[in-house]
């Protein structure tokens, strides 16, 4: 998105040197706009499935995730005192503070299990980044270049942007909520078993309820 911004601004500050080379080079600069965006589109696609691979490959931190509804009421209701760094392993070992604690098979089972769940929230995100990405340097690349500098003098292409996006994002976020259900109830089950988890069961019935009432919140908005 930064790239898109950039890219915007440009357009802006260069009109009038566009206007004076449309009679001599009517291609040119479309073709370097062009260029523009498909590096930009290489570089999502290639960054993206990085984080991908991260998520797979690397330890879960689960002290500093899953965060939804009021941070602020989620503070007040838990209190101010941060927790103490937590991951799961690939393997499925659960580190405190780097320190391996000690679990059974099934413990195991149970951490590999809400890893794989909350992975796949992750992920779900991740793909509702790449398609609000592509989307919108799609929308900056439909059309002449002439209608670009006019859409950025004007700020319709701001708001052709927001719009695209939208209607990439607002499903994908939904169905993220309807997959909360089930990681909550993975996370409770390893909660009962694995006394050392329990202090990161942060997922609530509340929060469940709250990503679809602030998804349509703030989809209303826009």
């Amino acid at each position: 998105m930064n790239r898109i911004r950039t890219l915007s601004i440009a357009l802006l500050a260069c009109a009038p040197l566009f206007a004076a080379q449309a009679a001599d080079k009517p291609t040119g600069i479309g073709s370097e706009i062009q260029q523009e965006l498909a590096q930009a589109r290489k570089e999502v696609r290639t960054d993206l499935a990085k984080a991908k691979r991260e998520l797979d490959s690397e330890n879960l931190r689960i002290d500093n995730s899953l965060q939804f509804g009021s941070d602020n009421s989620r503070m007040a209701k838990r209190g101010n005192a941060a927790l103490p760094q937590a991951e799961i392993t690939p393997q499925g070992d659960f580190l405190i503070e780097g320190k391996t604690q000690t679990i059974d098979a099934g413990q195991r089972r149970q951490l590999l299990a809400y890893r794989g769940r909350v992975i796949e929230v992750a992920k779900s995100g991740i793909d509702i980044g790449q398609r609000s990405a592509e989307a919108a340097l799609d929308a900056v690349g439909n059309g002449s270049w002439v209608g670009l500098v006019f859409g950025a003098m004007t700020g319709s292409l701001e708001s052709r942007i927001e719009r695209v996006v939208k209607r990439e994002i607002e499903p994908g976020v939904r169905a993220i909520c309807r997959q909360l259900p089930a990681l909550m109830a993975s996370q409770q089950q390893l909660a009962s078993s694995l006394p050392q988890f329990r202090p990161y069961a942060t997922l609530e019935a509340d929060d469940v309820a709250d990503c679809e009432n602030d998804v349509r919140r703030e989809f209303a908005s826009r």
